[in-house]
């Protein structure tokens, strides 16, 4: 597990992906989860998600920084000014083949203190008399049939 020290792997794996995209001349799409701390064209959320099209012909002054993603771009023929926190991206991926990654919000783990929790947890465990499982048997067919192809 990292620590608070250490810096999070996602803004590295983002700028990493988004150049990868570049380089191959796909298109980087962005998926944003939109809150308080983002700023993007409201009319353009949708179920407080948004998909922003990051390749550089559509943006300008791009900025992928550890903590935010910034960059200029028009919307209905407006130029605004997008800034979304690095946390904030939920997926990088390319238009033309959907290869990207998801990114999901990091889980904390209990302080070493209330370690005893996770042992709290109960775990299902199947019983040793009871037998695995059979597989699944194919369907029953018929007599195989061969025939000449000439």
């Amino acid at each position: 597990m990292a620590s608070p020290e250490t810096p999070s792997q996602q803004p590295y794996l983002l700028r990493a992906l988004y150049e990868w995209c570049v380089d191959a001349g796909l298109t980087p799409y962005i998926v944003v989860r939109v809150d308080a701390y983002t700023r993007v064209p409201a009319g353009y959320v949708r179920g407080g998600e948004i998909v922003l099209n990051v390749t550089p012909d559509a943006v300008q002054q791009m900025e992928m920084g550890n903590e935010w993603v910034s960059f200029r771009a028009r919307f209905g023929g407006v130029a605004q000014l997008v800034e979304v926190p690095t946390v904030n991206v939920l997926a990088i991926y390319a238009r033309e083949t959907g290869e990207g990654m998801t990114f999901t919000t990091p889980v904390s783990m209990p302080a070493e203190e209330g370690a005893e929790d996770i042992a709290e947890i109960p775990v299902i465990k199947p019983a040793d008399d009871d037998p695995p499982p059979a597989p699944p048997q194919p369907p029953a067919k018929g007599k195989p049939k061969l025939r000449v192809v000439k």
